[in-house]
């Protein structure tokens, strides 16, 4: 059994493992991850906490979880963008980013895992996903972020959208080597998006007020080197409250652990894990606090042990408030469990996100 990541002054071994029992607490027997007790799910996210399943060791959890998403895929090769959690669909759209992060996962079990029978049962589900957001590309190569499920494409496409989505579709051709059935043309459609992210900031839907629009092209290997360097030197004043976190946007003080967690990657794939781990310490007060800040004097049920606020606004007559209110999220557990590997790199597949061979430097 492979060690379990722990990073000094931000989470204990035994602080991960109860993080990943809880997400495995959320996880129903269909093998969908909800976001809290009772709530949806969307397979992005689910993914998310698949993988950090595995980080943890649950090993048959992250599979189940894989398992599931291959049961409900789409005879197109997509998945709607949220379900209930009785199986029904509550936003019927097909978001590309969302069908194509099954190859993230898919790639991350093997890394975690070596299991060629589970990535050799998965391929066909990973094919279908990636060839879908495939067709959704417009002239540039860039892909649509969604099309209705009668087939009507939105008219605009995302940047942090299409920086996870050229990250999948190298994660599908490292899976497609590993099985001797190559995919150069999702490698090349990776590096296509990849010099359009860098030169093209016009061709995506504005949304610069959004943290995840400033990191995520350097959390995924899009940019690398001077690029992603000043890129995430250009954003730190805009977007991050100094011992608080990274907010969820520019322009209010609403610190996320997610996107603290995230940040911390991006920092991470560029080996700064002094700023990495600076940030992950500051998720602290999200870990099992009272909506006082004061930490939990009960010992925490299976819903809350180990969990971790969604978000915290600061500042304002009354300090520091919940939002949303008494809400905890998968995948803000699973975001802090895969930033503390990826600074750590104690597991196979800790560096997944960096890309070794980058397209551009």
């Amino acid at each position: 059994m492979s060690a379990t990541p722990f990073l000094d002054g931000v989470a204990t071994a035994d602080e991960i493992r109860a993080t990943a029992e809880h997400l495995a607490s959320l996880q129903l027997p269909s093998g969908m991850i909800q976001w809290f007790p009772g709530g949806h799910s969307d397979p992005w996210n689910h993914i998310e906490s698949a993988m950090a399943l595995d980080v943890a060791g649950l090993h048959k959890e992250a599979e189940h979880a894989y398992e599931w998403l291959a049961e409900i895929q789409r005879d197109d090769g997509s998945w709607h963008a949220y379900y209930r959690p009785d199986g029904s669909v509550e936003d019927a759209k097909l978001d590309s980013n969302v069908c194509a992060y099954i190859a993230t996962g898919v790639w991350h079990h093997w890394r975690s895992t070596w299991d060629r029978g589970f990535a050799e049962n998965m391929w066909p589900t990973v094919v279908r996903a990636l060839d879908f957001v495939m067709s959704l590309r417009r002239d540039d190569g860039v892909p649509l972020w969604a099309v209705e499920p009668d087939g009507q494409p939105w008219d605009y496409a995302l940047l942090t959208g299409t920086a996870s989505i050229q990250h999948a579709l190298r994660c599908g051709s490292h899976i497609g080597e590993a099985l001797g059935e190559p995919r150069p043309d999702w490698s090349r459609a990776a590096a296509t998006m990849c010099e359009v992210i860098r030169t093209q900031p016009h061709a995506f839907q504005p949304k610069d007020r959004w943290a995840m629009d400033w990191y995520y092209p350097v959390l995924t290997s899009a940019l690398t080197g001077a690029h992603a360097k000043a890129r995430m030197a250009d954003g730190w004043d805009r977007f991050v409250m100094e011992g608080l976190g990274v907010r969820c946007v520019d322009d209010e003080p609403w610190i996320t652990a997610s996107e603290t967690a995230e940040c911390a990657i991006a920092y991470a794939t560029l080996g700064d894990m002094t700023t990495a781990t600076d940030l992950l310490r500051w998720t602290q007060p999200h870990r099992n606090m009272s909506p006082s800040g004061a930490p939990l004097t009960a010992t925490p049920d299976a819903a809350t042990a180990g969990a971790y606020w969604t978000g915290i606004v600061h500042g304002g007559d009354e300090g520091r408030v919940l939002f949303p209110f008494d809400e905890h999220t998968s995948y803000t557990a699973a975001a802090v469990i895969l930033a503390v590997d990826a600074i750590t790199q104690t597991t196979q597949a800790a560096d997944l996100f960096v890309e070794r061979t980058p397209f551009l430097s």
